[in-house]
Parts: C-alpha cells; structure tokens; sequence
C-alpha cells in the first residue's frame, strides 16, 4: 500500500509548482528574483552617484552614510515581519502603531526603573502581545487581516497617546542612551545597523532554510491546498503575526536608542514604507513568494531617496511623489515577470 506523503514532502509542489518545461522552469522564478534583486542594487547605485553629484561633500560623508544606515535599521527590521506575513498573503497595517505603543510604554517612569533590561524587554513583550491579538483575531477569529490589523492600529495608537497624554517621555536609562554612542561603534558602524543585520541574516535563514519558511510560502500560494498537505494554516498565521510584533517590539527599543525618548507619534507610516520597501523588493502582495533580501534593498532604496531629497532642500511632497511612482513601477515590473513566468 502506497504511504501517504508527509507535509514537507507535500509543501514544497505547494510552493513552487513545477510547469510541463520540467527542471529548466523550475529555476526560472529564482532566476527571475535574482535579477530584480541586482536592478534594485542597480538603482541604489544610481541614487549613490546621484547623491555624491548633488551634495558630495555631505552625501559622501562618513557620518552621513551611517546616519542612512541607522535609519534604515529601524524601518528594516519592521519590514522583515512584514515580509514574512505579506508571503502568508496576509497583510499588517498596524506595525506603526505598534512600535509606537511599544515604545511609549517602554519609556514610562516606572518602567525605566528597571534600567536597561526592563526597557528592552517591555519594547519586546509589548510588540509580541500586539501581535498576538492580531494573530487571535485573524487566524482564529476568522477576521480579515486588513479589518483586525486596522483595528489595532487605531485601539495601539490610542493606548500610547492616552499613556503619554500627548507629551514626550525622555529616557533617563543612561546604558540605553550610550547603545547609540558614537563610543558603541564597532569598527565604524552603529550597534543599531548590527542589529538589522543580525534580524535580516535570521529572518533570510527562517525564510528560505526552515520548514516554518516553506510553509509560510504554502500558506500564502493556497491555504487550502497547504491545509490538505499537513500544515495548521491557523496556527502558522498566528506564528506570523507574532513574529511581526516580536520585530516591532525590536524596532521599537531601536527607536528609543535612536531619539533618546519615547512618543505616540513615534512609527507615523511605518505600515506603508515597509509594505512598499517588500513590495518593490519582489515580494507577491498577493502571498507565495517573498524575498527578504529584496525587502531590505527596498528599505535602503526608499531610505537614500529621502536622505537624498533632504540633503538638497527639496519639498516632503516631492519625496512622497517619487516614492509612488517608484512603487507603481514596481507593481507594473512584478505583474509583468509574473505573465512571463505564466507564458
């Protein structure tokens, strides 16, 4: 009697279904990344040349370019869970409003008497709670992700303005001040860019050399087909949407070091630029394929354009514009590949 295949074995048809071409079309969607992973360091180069022609004095300045890579972190590690639930074809539209609830309760009098590990570690637990009700609401709860996700933005953002009352609360924790240093440095570069790098190295290994990856690429290609394959499609949106606010939670105590307080303002947008920074990196809105490694070239992309715009007095408005257009484009280059990998 034939043994019923397991769900590994099953998940990966699941994932990456194989055309009549055999083998070669296999590899064409891998090829297909590759080569809008090297256009978007392409593009980053044009924006570098850019920025050393308009402002090469500023642009080019050591501490400049770590002051883009800083930036880039705290924006980064958002969108590496962003990522991740986006592939599971769910979305998250409260991620900025996470990281400003966590950063604001991570800042309370009381909580920084704790010191160091108390800031840390109520940035982090806060972000993992939030993320945990979204993930009740939509994985067992049956909630589509845009109407729970939206609802947590607006209760996330209420909470954090309601704990600060509209005022800044300043961090006094002196260990949490120097983290962001120029003495913390390492070799040059900011704890904070190690930081990013070490939560993209992890979220790029969780995503394409884990089981807990492959299912979430089954889970956004056809839930119901990685359901009759083995996988609990509920609790693997639940694991997703944890890992979201696990990475706010983490970009929340970032942004703490990074201004030295705490503010319900705090991560204005942030659900947008990391939607857009996934989505131009070659993620799939739609869910099945996501690229951490073009996520971050994304954020870096969006991040120089801003520096850029800022260095050269140009409107906000006109940075807004450029980012659409970049993201329309985007759109447009992914729709495309997609027809021609279907042809």
């Amino acid at each position: 009697m034939t043994q019923p295949a397991t769900a590994a074995q099953q998940e990966t048809p699941t994932s990456a279904a194989k055309s009549p071409g055999g083998q070669e079309s296999s590899r064409r969607p891998g090829l297909r990344w590759d080569v809008r992973s090297l256009s978007l360091l392409g593009v980053l180069a044009v924006l570098v040349a850019v920025g050393g022609i308009t402002a090469p004095d500023q642009f080019l300045a050591t501490s400049n370019l770590q002051l883009v890579l800083t930036q880039a972190s705290v924006i980064g590690v958002v969108t590496v869970g962003m990522t991740f639930v986006i592939t599971s074809g769910g979305i998250d539209l409260s991620v900025g409003a996470m990281v400003a609830l966590a950063s604001v309760w991570a800042t309370t009098v009381a909580t920084q008497e704790f010191g160091f590990a108390g800031v840390l570690f109520t940035a982090v637990i806060v972000g993992v709670g939030c993320g945990l009700v979204n993930g009740l609401l939509i994985a067992y709860g049956r909630m589509v992700p845009f109407i729970a996700t939206l609802a947590m933005l607006a209760s996330a953002r209420g909470l954090a303005l309601q704990i600060t009352d509209g005022s800044t609360q300043v961090v006094t924790v002196g260990s949490v001040l120097d983290l962001g240093a120029r003495d913390a440095y390492i070799l040059g570069i900011p704890p904070l860019v190690l930081i990013f790098a070490a939560v993209t190295v992890i979220g790029w290994l969780l995503l394409n050399r884990t089981t807990f990856g492959r299912r979430t690429v089954a889970v956004g290609g056809n839930a119901e087909a990685a359901r009759l394959a083995g996988i609990d499609v509920r609790r693997q949106r639940l694991y997703l949407y944890l890992l979201s606010g696990l990475c706010c939670g983490i970009a929340a105590f970032m942004l703490i070091v990074l201004s030295g307080s705490g503010q319900n303002t705090n991560g204005n947008l942030y659900e947008l630029d990391a939607i857009a920074a996934a989505i131009i990196g070659g993620t799939l809105l739609s869910g099945g394929r996501g690229t951490i490694i073009g996520s971050v070239l994304g954020v870096l992309v969006f991040t120089t354009i801003t520096n850029i715009f800022a260095l050269n007095n140009l409107e906000t408005a006109v940075q807004q514009i450029a980012k659409g257009a970049i993201i329309v484009a985007a759109v447009l280059v992914q729709r495309r590949s997609m027809r021609g990998g279907d042809a």
